[in-house]
């Protein structure tokens, strides 16, 4: 039957790409992936592949890469891709040998990829349990691990009819979990080599801020709102926001003057652009890729119309709100905590551990409307102390659960 299905979604693949852009793409990278493993594969190497869906897994597994690649030089990388998202962000990758898309998860398609390849180990990141390849490699005695994993009771994997699934999880060698739930989870279907290291996320976003650009425009704009040590007061930062979430914090800033906002939307297009405009009033707003450092002084509202800032951004706020949480889901809320400063959010964070454990940690806050934003900034935020203890919470946050990358080498075998 899953064999059927796949085979249903490549053909399904193949009709839509006739129509919609982002899914040619996926198609055509799917026939090409053979062609350069042929070209690209050298027979007398050894590979080490990592598999991430998208971009966001693929930054979950990076540490992991780049710690393989720099401690053990004698093994090559093959990275894959499911998703446009993640191979067109990331297709000149230094830190990788080959990078490709991953064919969908047919037998035959498994069979021949794997034949091509033939890797030593391979790693699949968070979600990704992809029944033939996985199969194929436990048939051939190839150690495969899967890192950053979570689960949860309500998936398929833990109900009673879902007894043929479990067989594709028992194909992986060792489960490197982010939390005790799931190990848990895993042992009650009779899976025992699971170990809890943790999100190697964290070890990412800590790299991420070694790595944080100094942006001229955005300190030129910061820079009255910094006090004799250099620390910012009263610059909000908001990341990958929707519209939902502008309305929200725009309202509340139109009686506020005395805070600067710095709203880096995760859509940017001119559409957005325009949206976010009109809500802001009586406030100098600058574009960042259209003003300059005596511009960005003066104004009150800097919008950020460009990608590939954000987490250089942060490090020029005081609050952080992410974004997403009153749509599909919130994004990325370590690359703000990571400089020690409160994050908010809207609702829908329930299957995020990072926020869950970010709130309870008393550096991050749910809201759920206007009031909501408001009570929140001028109670809790407006106090000093509960700022401070926010900052330092968010902070020790992500530094207590870094090292996930370090566990997961001291227990494979190289």
């Amino acid at each position: 039957m899953y064999n059927i299905i796949m085979y249903a979604i490549q053909l399904g693949i193949a009709v839509y790409s006739l129509f919609n852009g982002k899914v040619r793409k996926m198609w055509q990278g799917e026939r090409e992936a053979f062609r350069i493993l042929r070209d690209k594969v050298d027979p007398t190497a050894k590979y080490v592949w990592f598999h991430a869906a998208s971009l966001g897994e693929f930054e979950q597994g990076r540490p992991l890469i780049e710690q393989i690649r720099s401690e053990y030089p004698e093994y090559k990388i093959l990275l894959t891709f499911f998703s446009p998202s993640g191979y067109e962000v990331r297709r000149d990758y230094q830190g990788a040998d080959i990078i490709t898309y991953l064919p969908i998860d047919t037998a035959s398609n498994a069979r021949r990829f794997l034949r091509a390849v033939r890797p030593v180990m391979a790693f699949f990141i968070k979600y990704e349990f992809w029944y033939n390849y996985l199969h194929i490699l436990r048939h051939r005695g190839v150690p495969a691990y899967s890192v950053s994993s979570i689960f949860r009771p309500d998936q398929v994997f833990f109900k009673w009819y879902g007894w043929e699934y479990k067989h594709v999880l028992r194909c992986f060698s060792r489960f490197f979990v982010q939390n005790e739930v799931s190990r848990q989870l895993l042992e009650s279907i009779g899976i025992k080599d699971a170990l809890v290291v943790g999100d190697t996320r964290f070890d990412r976003v800590l790299q991420i801020k070694e790595a944080s650009k100094v942006l001229p425009v955005v300190d030129s704009f910061t820079a009255s709102h910094r006090d004799s040590e250099g620390r910012v007061e009263k610059v909000f930062v908001a990341g990958s926001s929707w519209l939902p979430d502008e309305e929200i914090f725009l309202k509340y800033f139109e009686r506020h003057s005395d805070w600067k906002l710095i709203i880096a939307p995760h859509v940017i297009g001119e559409d957005h652009l325009n949206q976010i405009l009109a809500l802001i009033k009586n406030r100098k707003v600058v574009r960042y890729t259209q003003t300059n450092e005596a511009d960005a002084a003066n104004a009150g509202v800097l919008v950020m119309d460009c990608f590939g800032l954000l987490s250089s951004v942060y490090r020029y706020g005081s609050v952080a709100y992410v974004g997403g949480g009153f749509g599909v889901g919130i994004h990325n809320v370590l690359e703000a905590a990571v400089w020690g400063m409160p994050v908010v959010f809207g609702p829908n964070n329930k299957h995020f551990a990072e926020a869950q454990g970010l709130m309870k940690s008393g550096g991050g806050f749910e809201i759920n409307s206007v009031e909501d934003f408001a009570l929140l900034m001028d109670r809790t935020l407006a106090d000093g102390r509960q700022l401070d203890e926010s900052r330092q919470a968010a902070s020790s946050f992500v530094e207590s659960l870094s090292g996930a990358t370090r566990k997961v080498l001291a227990n494979i075998e190289l």
